[in-house]
């Protein structure tokens, strides 16, 4: 299975913004902020920024979302043309495709501290949706699905540490989370403004529709 597996702190470089794809990890230590590390990666990054074209900066609109949620430009075209011919906003609907893929609501759910993470262990079969195992991490939820931790998996070390996070840690209103029985359900699609994202959705449709 095709994945980015370069240093991930040269993409939030790249696109001058923090992506967030450390996690925690990206607000306690982040090479973006680092004196003298705010430039583009490699041997022309400091060189004076030209202006950019509107094609640019919807390029660099839909690299932002891409990245975000950790898929690759193929997957990421699939989405979108499946946002498309759905009723509706294109620009809410390819949101809610990403939002409700299986490896981000891990994430959101807070089994993982980053989507890359999420991936891992979705990867790893230590999932279940409705009740069936399901180990593909672009796997589309709807809303009433539950994913939860398979029965064989709660006793590992790592789920048993994390049992203990959940408790602590907030998770979206259109989600609810069973901590005892480590599983969430999704309530209902979420909207734009359930979702708070650095990015403007709409210049990646202006870029698919140019």
């Amino acid at each position: 299975m095709a994945r980015y597996t370069g240093p991930v702190c040269k993409l939030c470089r790249r696109e001058g913004v923090k992506l967030f794809l450390k996690g925690d990890k990206c607000i306690q230590k982040c090479t973006l902020e680092r004196h003298g590390r705010n430039t583009r990666p490699g041997q022309h990054g400091t060189s004076r920024a030209r202006k950019e074209s509107g094609y640019a900066k919807q390029l660099r609109e839909k690299q932002r979302v891409r990245r975000t949620y950790g898929v690759l430009e193929r997957q990421f075209s699939k989405h979108f043309v499946a946002a498309a011919r759905r009723p509706g906003k294109t620009s809410e609907n390819l949101l809610q495709i990403l939002e409700m893929r299986l490896d981000n609501l891990v994430y959101r759910l807070g089994f993982a501290d980053s989507r890359a993470q999420a991936r891992q262990l979705v990867n790893h079969g230590h999932f279940v949706v409705n009740g069936r195992k399901t180990d593909i991490p672009s796997f589309i939820a709807k809303p009433n699905d539950v994913i939860a931790v398979r029965d064989s998996n709660k006793s590992l070390e790592y789920f048993k540490s994390r049992a203990l996070l959940l408790s602590q840690k907030g998770i979206p209103t259109w989600l609810r989370l069973d901590v005892n029985a480590m599983s969430g359900r999704v309530l209902t699609l979420p909207s734009r403004t359930d979702l708070e994202l650095p990015f403007d959705e709409q210049m990646v449709v202006e870029y698919y529709q140019r």
